[in-house]
């Protein structure tokens, strides 16, 4: 189980409890956490202007996977910054190919749907980008908290986080290792 590594790509506009709360919680578990800037290793302004200093830039970080997982945190314009991205589809396509596992949140699917990743998967996304993810008929959409299908996990958004993140930490490390993260996390049954 050990040497578990995970890819947490950090765009401009991203939510932050999105972003720090996965990177914190799979740390937590004992797996290898590279928070990759998209646009480079300066600094990042998040949805709500909070600061985040990437570890790489996302250039970088692709020269040291696979990754065991890559994760895409939301925020309506970090969800865009992911969509737009030739570098994103292309580290998205190659984690599909591998059939590595793929985690994304809030509007964080909506990349998924922009790049063509896990078609005929069962996904949530925040309310708000429900109708968008469901344009086209790609994907099948669960009112879920967290939803894993295959190699896709999704979840809805900042109040779902640590669901999500405890999800991740159960499909890489097992249901024992989730346990044992959540219990000092004092979060409500």
């Amino acid at each position: 189980m050990a040497g578990k590594r995970s890819l947490v790509i950090l765009a401009k506009g991203a939510e932050e409890m999105e972003t720090v709360i996965p990177v914190d919680v799979m740390r937590r578990a004992g797996i290898a956490v590279t928070l990759a800037g998209l646009a480079g290793k300066e600094p990042v302004q998040c949805s709500r202007d909070v600061i985040l200093c990437p570890d790489v830039s996302l250039e970088d970080a692709r020269k040291q996977g696979p990754y065991d997982v890559v994760v895409l945190p939301g925020g309506n314009l970090g969800a865009q910054n992911l969509s737009e991205s030739p570098v994103v589809k292309e580290v998205l396509k190659d984690q599909e190919g591998r059939k590595g596992l793929i985690a994304a949140i809030c509007a964080g699917p909506t990349a998924l749907l922009a790049h063509g990743i896990g078609y005929g998967s069962k996904v949530t996304t925040h309310p708000l980008a429900k109708d968008k993810m469901m344009s086209g008929d790609h994907y099948t959409y669960s009112e879920s908290r967290v939803e894993k299908d295959n190699n896709i996990i999704t979840s809805r958004g900042p109040g779902t986080s640590f669901e999500f993140a405890l999800a991740i930490v159960e499909e890489l490390m097992g249901k024992e290792m989730a346990n044992q993260v959540k219990a000092p996390l004092v979060l409500k049954d």
